[in-house]
């Protein structure tokens, strides 16, 4: 996700693809450890209240995705997300060579970002989650969780792009809680979740339906949201 200078087309400045691949891992990796150590501080602090803990995971994500968005929009498009880089490479906005290795790094970020995450919080860091997420409900909440994330960005890269940080931040702080899932939106973050057994977890059964899902939710999205935007008459 990044913008004209920050939104999620290519950058328009032309940096190395190792530059950019480094972007996507350590965008990613800190993508994590946000939403990874944040949730397992809301839940240290929060008495057992889920709500209090959710706010709390809710409000750091958010705010993590728009400086992260900002800060790496400008070297690799600030993907952090497979089902964004998909759709990009699509769009034919890049190249499927270098769209495989965007997925690729951004699996390994995610992965070594949750492991970080434990590290800080003094948990051992090789894990497996219990936490079941299953059900039509929770499969469809990822479809809706995804579609509305690739709506938000190719909405914003189309008329507002300067503000696309902002506006992918405030719509997953708010897919956190409009959603039953509590919008992963992202494979690569689903994967690296499952591998987490804190709050923010999800049991690695749960997991092939919410990446399916998301691939579905955000397929519709690029196929609608492309035929929406495009669609302005020239005088």
């Amino acid at each position: 996700m990044s913008h004209q200078d920050a939104s999620l087309e290519p950058p328009r400045e032309s940096f190395s693809t190792s530059r950019r691949l480094v972007a996507e891992l350590l965008g990613t990796a800190l993508l994590l450890a946000i939403v990874i150590g944040s949730g397992i501080m809301g839940e240290r602090l929060s008495g057992g209240n889920d709500a209090v803990a959710l706010l709390g995971n809710t409000l750091s994500t958010g705010a993590g995705l728009v400086v992260l968005i900002t800060i790496f929009g400008p070297l690799s498009g600030a993907h952090l997300n497979p089902a964004v880089t998909l759709v990009f490479a699509a769009r034919r906005e890049l190249g499927w060579g270098l769209a495989a290795a965007y997925v690729a790094v951004q699996v390994v970020g995610a992965i070594a970002g949750a492991w970080l995450a434990h590290l800080m919080f003094g948990e051992p860091v090789l894990q497996l989650s219990h936490k079941l997420r299953d059900g039509p409900a929770q499969a469809l909440s990822e479809a809706v969780a995804t579609f509305g994330l690739i709506a938000t960005i190719l909405g914003s890269i189309r008329f507002r792009p300067e503000a696309t940080p902002m506006m992918v931040g405030l719509y997953i702080t708010s897919a956190y809680w409009f959603t039953a899932s509590t919008s992963f939106a992202n494979p690569a973050v689903t994967v690296a979740r499952s591998l987490s057994d804190t709050f923010a977890g999800i049991a690695p059964s749960s997991a092939p339906a919410f990446v399916a899902a998301q691939l579905v939710g955000a397929a519709l999205a690029a196929i609608l949201f492309g035929w929406l935007f495009n669609g302005a008459k020239r005088p």
